[in-house]
């Protein structure tokens, strides 16, 4: 486990550096930078080219340059000043929306200026609005290849740079413990920067001395991240991330967990209660889950596997080995909805076999959870499902066993850890996670590096196809005459809205506008569910709908997961096109269950961009999850595809797992030979450390 930071100047607090006060901190914890090692890691979004003049005549529209001429007209008007300046190949004018008493003193026949800008060409000529500017043998603004920096109001670029330059001066004399050339080359990286502040100096200060095309190729390699200075920086943080893995595994594993039988009296008797056999992958992952529990060693197990894979299933037979060894399971689940679908599937599953299944979950009145919590206790209920309820303080196990965590992605580390937490004296529960989004290899490293992988890539075989088509809003009321005759057969549809309610902002169906259009308009059962609901009022509308008693269910993705009716076969996803591609691949798995063939409509607002066209086609040619969940992070990255708003959130300063997809490997083999080699423990941990420093908040986890 990592010993807490030490007093290195990178892991001092900003008001360490000369200059940063408390005002000045506060606007920089806007930026996410506390430490000094996180200024130095506030790396450049582009960068201005003030290291060479260009003639007048070679300006473009869209360019930013540097030009120097001779002022040769000048003309005040109530709009502002205008100021023609020539050099020997043209005539280009400074435009000042406001007149200032230092521009009439300054903007003079005959003047020399040099000005920085970008240029605008249009039917007044070639201009430059509002140039930075000085006069020749003033004080000159700064030159050279200038760093453009992510930056928030009262904090602009200027005193962003002088921080960053405050920074590396402060760690110029400090020995930054990092990965050393020999072990980079070891594993075959021979082209990167060996030292990470020479690699910093790079990036912030880049060289503004080399030839036009050596600095063209420069600043296109540290914008697009692939300079060797910042792959330099990449595949540390790439190996302190896969560290904290390593230490986090490695400190659960200082727990026993119970051992379970390797063969379960009860699995074979659910199995024998079945209409239909295993999958083979079903098998083979139950397997590996299995061959963990039979070991004191506790573990730590992802289940990956797509739409209707049966993974709940795999789970629930995992969970007769910990059941016939005298344990209690527990089953977290991230929405009521989900929970609730689990506990139905768990109690017909169990409760003709003598197992006792309980339901935990924030809607029970305080009377049923204090039985539910005197059961679970009493081990008068040997599995427990829930939501995040489930890990409160008041909720005590008498012999919690295995943990199954659905939707693994949804939960934080903490909640998580308080749950495992909640096994007997000395000792962990077995993790069993599951997630139905399917998770290319590059992020399930990124994210799950800490857990071993089985994916369930069969899916059973009397699965429904679901043909899915791509069909223009403008198109709405042939689709609702489909819906119609669909529910006149006796079928169920889902019709599913990115909104809850109007937006006067968003171009978007609202589902209560459209709950209400089509009850006027359509003589069938429809109801409405969506997130905004009480958890009771959602439940009942389900339920309604599972019984069959409702025909068209009108929703927000709320019932992305964990909804189960086989009468359903026709789906319409409203505003397709603002939706990611593993949402809407989720949403259509809710049909398809059933043997009547099934269709999933994608309705889109025109005009759609080339990326929204192609993202469409993707789900429309393909039922794959693991393709469409890859594509998905292609073209909107790990943030979109797991439901958040930004790669940042997962935690990197610079790595991008698809970018840099070809180092993460390496970065892995790198973290396995530093924490097996017990001469480089302190170089270990010192990454982690510097990288991040609140790991030691999460190792458990």
């Amino acid at each position: 486990m990592p010993k807490p930071a030490t007093s290195l100047v990178i892991n001092l607090p900003m008001t360490a550096l000369s200059g940063v006060g408390d005002a000045l901190a506060g606007r920089l914890k806007e930026l996410g930078i506390h430490r000094i090692f996180d200024m130095l890691m506030h790396l450049p979004r582009d960068y201005e080219d003030r290291s060479r003049l260009v003639p007048i005549r070679d300006v473009e529209h869209g360019m930013s340059v540097l030009v120097s001429g001779v002022v040769t007209h000048v003309e005040t008007n109530r709009t502002g000043m205008s100021v023609a300046i020539e050099d020997d190949t043209g005539v280009l004018v400074l435009r000042f929306f406001k007149t200032y008493a230092a521009l009439k003193n300054t903007m003079v026949l005959g003047a020399n200026i040099t000005a920085f800008g970008e240029i605008k060409v249009s039917r007044y000529g070639v201009q430059m609005a509002h140039p930075e500017y000085h006069i020749t043998g003033t004080k000159a603004f700064e030159s050279g290849l200038l760093p453009i920096y992510p930056a928030v109001k009262g904090l602009h670029q200027n005193k962003i740079r002088q921080l960053v330059r405050l920074a590396i001066n402060a760690v110029s004399h400090e020995t930054l413990h990092c990965l050393t050339p020999l072990q980079l080359q070891n594993v075959g990286i021979h082209d990167i920067q060996s030292d990470i502040l020479t690699a910093l100096k790079q990036i912030h200060l880049p060289d503004k001395d080399a030839d036009i095309f050596a600095q063209t190729a420069l600043l296109e390699g540290l914008k697009e991240r692939t300079h060797p200075a910042c792959r330099r920086l990449i595949i540390e943080e790439l190996v302190a991330h896969q560290l904290a893995f390593l230490y986090r595994r490695n400190n659960v594993y200082q727990y026993k967990a119970p051992r379970c039988q390797d063969s379960s009296p009860l699995a074979q008797k659910l199995l024998a209660n079945l209409p239909f056999d295993l999958t083979q992958a079903q098998k083979r992952v139950i397997g590996d889950a299995v061959a963990d529990m039979a070991t004191s060693k506790p573990m730590l197990r992802l289940i990956q596997g797509d739409v209707g894979a049966g993974k709940t299933l795999v789970a629930a037979l995992t969970a007769c080995h910990a059941l016939d060894s005298g344990w209690q399971v527990a089953v977290m689940a991230p929405t009521e909805i989900l929970a609730e679908q689990h506990f139905i599937n768990f109690q017909k599953w169990f409760a003709p076999l003598g197992v006792g299944v309980g339901f935990l979950a924030g809607k029970q009145t305080a009377k049923e959870r204090a039985a539910m919590l005197d059961d679970i206790v009493a081990n008068e209920v040997q599995v427990v499902v829930g939501t995040h309820a489930l890990f409160q303080d008041g909720v005590v196990f008498a012999k919690l066993g295995l943990v199954i965590i659905d939707e693994q992605h949804r939960f934080g580390v903490e909640q998580r850890l308080r749950l495992a937490n909640k096994g007997v004296a000395n000792s962990t529960p077995h993790q069993l996670a599951m997630t139905a989004t399917p998770i290319p290899r590059t992020l399930a490293m990124s994210m799950y590096g800490d857990m071993d992988v089985s994916v369930i890539d069969e899916l059973p075989p009397n699965r429904t196809p679901i043909t899915t088509v791509t069909i223009s809003r403008d198109r709405r009321d042939e689709v609702i005459e489909r819906i119609f005759a669909n529910c006149k057969e006796g079928k169920q549809a889902y019709w599913v809205c990115p909104l809850v309610e109007e937006s006067s902002v968003l171009d978007a169906q609202s589902a209560e506008l459209l709950y209400e259009d089509l009850c006027e308009r359509l003589d069938i059962n429809i109801g409405l569910v969506h997130g905004k609901m009480k958890p009771a009022d959602k439940q009942a509308v389900m339920n309604e709908f599972k019984l069959g008693n409702i025909d068209l269910l009108v929703a927000t993705t709320v019932i992305e997961v964990g909804v189960d009716v086989p009468n359903a076969s026709l789906m319409v996803i409203e505003n397709a096109e603002r939706l990611g591609l593993s949402q809407l691949h989720q949403l259509r798995g809710r049909v398809g269950r059933g043997s009547a063939k099934s269709f999933c409509v994608l309705l889109y607002q025109t005009p759609l961009s080339p990326t929204g066209i192609e993202r469409l086609n993707v789900l429309r040619d393909s039922t794959d999850g693991f393709v469409i969940a890859q594509k998905d992070l292609e073209l909107r990255g790990a943030g979109e595809l797991l439901g958040k708003r930004q790669t940042g959130d997962m935690g990197y300063y610079l790595a991008d797992i698809v970018r840099d997809e070809v180092l993460l490997a390496t970065a892995q083999n790198i973290a396995h030979q530093l924490i097996n080699d017990a001469s480089q423990q302190q170089l270990a941990q010192q990454i982690v450390n510097t990288w991040l420093p609140d790991v030691k908040e999460y190792v458990n986890a």
